[in-house]
């Protein structure tokens, strides 16, 4: 092992102190008094030392004169398309200027207690290392509990479960292990929108069947017409984000079918799965013949409010769980140990969390939609999720973006601009996207906002 460095004296003349880089970066090293005698015999060394230093401080110096020097940004093309995130971008302007935020989907509240205490608890017990790869057993087992309980749906927690740093994860891991380049995969519009990056990096050629307002139903002809047999997969998001609207029995099953009929895989992300609120919850898999085609996505973070944790899963059957694993294997390995310990207490939580968290949001939700109502928006229906998307044009500003920047600048709230959801921007240009996941004075704050310097024209 080499170093370079400078060789000081300290003024009392005691220890020679030598500033090292690489190996040990910025570390003055001590010579022991007995040892300075025999370095000091030997000029030459001290002489070559200061050289190699004054050396590394020029090609130092030049880096930096480099690197101040303004450089193009790089990007491989698969991902030149997509810039800063839309809620990176609002949240950076809501706090420039001081606004309400009302767009990005995480609250602005903490998850329960008892869960915080199993996880410090899980610290404290010393499961701190890697995980197991494909997730902590007990996580893996809590997962087919509660899978069986909500899809009916008896699932191997060591051959079909596989946990995930958060859902986001489960769809990388899902489109890279099971989608090959050139491959059709059939979004609805709009859709988050890591989905269509995720497919970018995988090579796959992305479709959108796009849903519109007022109840965002699946055009069944459109899908039918969109299917073709270079089509991989389909991609649903029920209970939906930004809309929340919930697909129902009938369009699931017509899905269902054309699946089967043509031999097509479907992605399920359904992490909204306890905020439906209108009508009860399907997963795609408990249809009849779904099972084998279907990887059902998900995640803790949205029901119990600890998005920051990043605990996600991945329920197929052992053919495409393979796939999924080998991706996740080389995207994160293993998720956080001692939060799938502290995971596995929360998805064993009693039916009662479940039905005071609905009641919980379904209050916050009367807050925002009744208040959305008076300013003047026209407001869309919300089934699950706990977003509402509005149509902002009774306002007169020309499309979402400018909209957003006016609420942002003028009314001091935060709202998202959909037209980033779909594969034509054109297509989301008059509708805007609200969340209720705040605290009730918090909704009330930005209501109140609105209803004072928002005007229709």
């Amino acid at each position: 092992m080499s170093f370079t460095a400078q060789c000081i004296w300290t003024s009392a003349g005691s220890e020679l102190l030598l500033p090292c880089s690489r190996s040990i970066p910025r570390t003055l090293l001590t010579i022991p008094r007995n040892l300075q005698r025999s370095v000091g015999k030997y000029p030459s060394f001290l002489a070559t030392m200061s050289t190699i230093s004054d050396q590394k401080t020029a090609v130092l110096n030049n880096d930096e004169s480099t690197q101040k020097a303004q450089q193009p940004v790089q990007v491989a093309k698969r991902l030149e398309k997509f810039k800063t995130t839309i809620f990176t971008q609002m949240s950076q302007l809501a706090t420039k200027y001081g606004a309400i935020n009302l767009g990005q989907g995480f609250p602005n509240f903490d998850g329960p207690d008892f869960l915080k205490e199993a996880a410090i608890q899980a610290i404290r017990d010393g499961k701190n290392q890697y995980a197991r790869g494909y997730g902590v057993p007990d996580l893996n087992s809590a997962i087919a509990e509660r899978f069986k309980k909500d899809a009916g749906l008896t699932v191997n927690p060591e051959r079909e479960v596989t946990v995930t740093s958060g859902c986001t994860e489960a769809i990388a891991a899902t489109i890279l292990g099971l989608v090959d380049p050139g491959d059709e995969v059939i979004l609805f519009a709009p859709f988050y929108d890591s989905y269509e990056a995720t497919l970018s990096m995988a090579g796959a050629k992305v479709k959108a069947i796009t849903l519109r307002p007022p109840d965002f139903a699946v055009p069944i002809d459109e899908l039918k017409l969109a299917i073709t047999k270079n089509t991989r997969a389909l991609l649903i998001n029920t209970p939906h984000n930004p809309t929340g609207k919930m697909f129902t029995r009938e369009e699931l099953n017509v899905i269902a079918s054309l699946c089967v009929e043509n031999d097509v895989l479907v992605f399920t992300d359904e992490v909204y799965d306890k905020l439906a609120f209108e009508m009860d919850h399907i997963s795609m898999a408990s249809l009849p013949g779904m099972y084998d085609r279907t990887v059902t996505m998900n995640s803790l973070g949205k029901t119990f409010s600890l998005t920051g944790w990043k605990i996600g899963w991945a329920i197929a059957p052992p053919h495409l769980t393979w796939g999924v694993r080998q991706a996740h294997s080389f995207l994160t390995f293993a998720t956080s140990t001692p939060m799938q310990w502290a995971a596995a207490t929360a998805l064993r939580a009693p039916e009662s969390y479940y039905e005071e968290l609905k009641r919980d949001y379904l209050a916050k939700k009367a807050i925002l939609v009744e208040g959305l109502n008076t300013v003047g928006f026209q407001v869309f229906p919300s089934s699950g999720t706990y977003f509402v998307v509005v149509d902002h044009t009774p306002f007169g500003l020309k499309n979402d973006v400018e909209f957003c920047e006016y609420l942002i600048k003028e009314v001091g709230v935060v709202a998202i601009p959909t037209s980033v959801f779909y594969l034509n921007p054109v297509e989301g240009k008059n509708l805007v996207r609200f969340t209720f996941c705040k605290d009730e004075n918090t909704l009330r704050a930005a209501v109140a906002r609105m209803k004072e310097k928002l005007k229709r024209l």
